[in-house]
């Protein structure tokens, strides 16, 4: 396949995507590979061109809860009233599924995640089709999420047909995935809406920790997320001091380390919301730098801090 094309346009990226084509889609949160949820043939190139499991569950994006009515059944109320809240927005909600949902796309599982993006551009294009879009991030399974179309273009240019460019993502991270297990709130992955403000809706809920074998929602495998080079978290001077570094790049949260020339900082203000829009871009980043290793911190554990460490622990984690 040729370069694909990258553009602003709304109805070359429906073009694509009504002929049964992917498209990567520009979101709030990351850059999404997307396809028509509906189309079994579909959502198997979206696997195959991932190089993703088919037993990670694929998260399905819709323009309204209106809309998202026709994929589902018999929702719960605290479910409407965190869409009334949330949507468009980065949260994700595990809900049972209208059998309309091909297998596939929830890897056999009873429940599908739904979202509505909160972007203009793909949420025009949503309103434009009859289809809900599949659309995990549009990077190669495992990699760091894509924030701007040329991350995209770097890793997918010669699989896909259209990138759908709408500038750097905004928030950063991926979406948080809610659902319900009798009648308790579980967060299934942390994301772009904090554990406090689910809270104000739904009242206190249960973290779920992530799952390495059959995940019950998208984004819950022990490594994710990871850089391609050897990745370390934890206190960063002693890290280098233990393993002997040289040459190692750095992604600290706040300050910068002396004598370091390849330090990146996520947030020089402490602002865990900049944080988050830097997490990935600087990752991969520090992944093209002459660097041996990277090593990173923890940044403060609460509101988005919780879903940046989340991410940041998903990339030390040892790869099978």
């Amino acid at each position: 396949m040729t370069e694909a094309t990258v553009g602003p346009s709304v109805a070359i990226a429906r073009k694509f995507l009504e002929a049964g084509k992917l498209v990567a889609v520009p979101t709030e949160t990351v850059y999404g590979l997307a396809g028509n949820a509906l189309d079994p043939d579909v959502v198997a190139t979206i696997f195959e061109v991932k190089g993703r499991p088919r037993f990670d569950p694929l998260i399905v994006h819709v323009p309204s809860w209106d809309r998202a009515q026709d994929y589902i059944q018999a929702p719960p109320a605290i479910a409407e009233a965190l869409a009334a809240k949330y949507w468009p927005g980065p949260l994700t909600m595990l809900l049972r599924r209208n059998p309309v949902i091909p297998d596939l796309v929830t890897a056999g599982l009873d429940r599908v995640g739904l979202r509505c993006p909160d972007h203009p551009l793909t949420r025009d294009l949503l309103q434009q089709i009859n289809f809900p879009l599949a659309a995990p991030s549009a990077n190669p399974f495992g990699y760091v999420s894509p924030t701007t179309a040329e991350h995209v273009r770097m890793r997918l240019g010669r699989k896909i047909p259209y990138i759908l460019d709408g500038g750097p993502c905004r928030v950063g991270i991926e979406s948080t995935i809610v659902g319900w297990e009798d009648g308790k709130t579980i967060i299934y992955r942390l994301g772009g809406v904090s554990v406090e403000q689910v809270e104000l809706v739904t009242g206190p809920v249960t973290v779920h920790s992530h799952s390495t074998s059959q995940p019950q929602a998208p984004g819950q495998l022990k490594s994710h997320y990871a850089p391609a080079k050897p990745f370390y978290l934890g206190n960063i001077e002693a890290i280098i001091k233990e393993q002997n570094l040289s040459t190692p790049g750095i992604l600290s949260f706040q300050h910068r380390l002396g004598g370091y020339s390849n330090n990146l900082v996520l947030s020089p203000s402490g602002d865990l919301h900049e944080a988050a829009r830097n997490l990935f871009g600087m990752l991969r980043d520090l992944d093209h730098r002459e660097v041996d290793v990277v090593v990173a911190e923890e940044v403060p554990n609460h509101g988005l801090g919780r879903a940046i460490n989340d991410r940041l622990r998903r990339a030390a984690a040892e790869r099978s």
